[in-house]
């Protein structure tokens, strides 16, 4: 039987958006999210595991184990029914106006089902106490929101479409034949069969995600291995697999992961210290400490921009000295496509 993994790990996760919007407010017309006492851009946790979602459902079939439970356009009850369908014969029945009355046990069931099943389960975690009731998971894998380096500048551009959609006020409606549709067109004057829109972007943006993964968490769920190879695996490559328009170049810049190994003689003991971790988290995260970001002003000045518009503008450094004993850094190759470790 596959054990789940049996180390810490925090890690810094680096992407930048050039002409396009890394994650619109729907509470601001779809603008770029932004802090506005900094003007940094934001990007939500929420967001990024989306795009880690739609990896795994794209390389892994959607299909056992690797199953995704939240979905586009879809049910949620549904694959908790069938969890209780598989593991406890039938869906427990309602007690009058009630919520179906599962059993401890039967949650218990249902929820193990779902976390073999689904990735985003065993990783992310799930709130499954709606419908039939699969429980609560507490997942192994957390994302703080992504912040950019410096300030962005949104900005809000008019785009034309040379077609038009009938409004109200043109009594066509939707669900008139399409030769209604045809004499409306054709009575209209051609320079009005055209629609105004609006698009929202920044120029280029850099931005950081802080990530954890504990190990204890990871029993409770299955988290193993093979998952967190996964997890790596879709983070480098996400982007490539969610191109749009509106999301301009968006790209995977960089992976710093930082594993706790431990340092005691002791094998049990030195396995608690990997499990628990060997320094806080943000001796390893806070910038400044072990990865620097910082501009590179002399390819600023080649380019003739005064704030970074490419990756180029950037350095990105790493202090290996200060590194606590007892943890491994860990970067993404991209040649071979895994992580390496960095030797210190």
């Amino acid at each position: 039987m596959t054990t789940s993994i049996e180390n810490r790990y925090e890690f810094l996760y680096l992407f930048d958006c050039e002409n396009g919007n890394p994650n619109g407010d729907p509470d601001a017309g779809n603008t770029p999210r932004i802090d506005p006492e900094d003007m940094r851009g934001l990007v939500s946790d929420v967001a990024l595991k989306r795009r880690v979602r739609n990896y795994v459902q794209v390389a892994k079939d959607n299909s056992p184990p690797y199953g995704i439970f939240v979905e586009h356009a879809t049910n949620l009850n549904r694959p908790i029914a069938l969890a209780h369908e598989t593991k406890n014969g039938k869906v427990p029945p309602k007690k009058g106006n009630k919520k179906a009355t599962a059993t401890k046990d039967q949650v218990k069931q249902a929820r193990d089902w779902m976390c073999q099943t689904f990735f985003d389960v065993r990783t992310f975690g799930a709130v499954m106490s709606t419908g039939a009731n699969a429980g609560q998971v507490r997942g192994p894998v957390q994302f703080s929101f992504a912040r950019s380096v410096d300030p962005i500048l949104p900005l809000d551009l008019s785009v034309t479409r040379v077609a038009k959609v009938p409004r109200p006020q043109d009594k066509v409606e939707d669900d008139a034949s399409s030769q209604k549709h045809l004499e409306w067109e054709q009575s209209q004057p051609e320079n009005e069969l055209r629609d105004m829109g609006r698009k929202q972007l920044i120029p280029y943006g850099l931005y950081i995600a802080k990530g954890f993964i504990s190990a204890h968490l990871a029993e409770g769920t299955g988290f193993v291995e093979n998952d967190l190879a996964l997890l790596w695996e879709a983070l480098a490559n996400m982007y490539d697999h969610d191109r749009s328009a509106s999301k301009g170049v968006i790209s995977h810049r960089g992976l710093y992961v930082f594993k706790h190994v431990g340092t005691d003689k002791n094998a049990e003991q030195r396995q608690r210290q990997a499990m628990l971790g060997c320094a806080p988290a943000q001796i390893l995260l806070d910038f400044g400490k072990v990865v620097t970001v910082e501009k590179n002003e002399a390819e600023m000045k080649k380019d003739g921009v005064a704030s970074p518009r490419k990756f180029e503008h950037y350095s990105v450094n790493v202090s290996t000295g200060n590194i606590p004993q007892g943890i491994e850094l860990w970067t993404w190759n991209d040649a071979k496509g895994v992580l390496t470790k960095h030797e210190v």
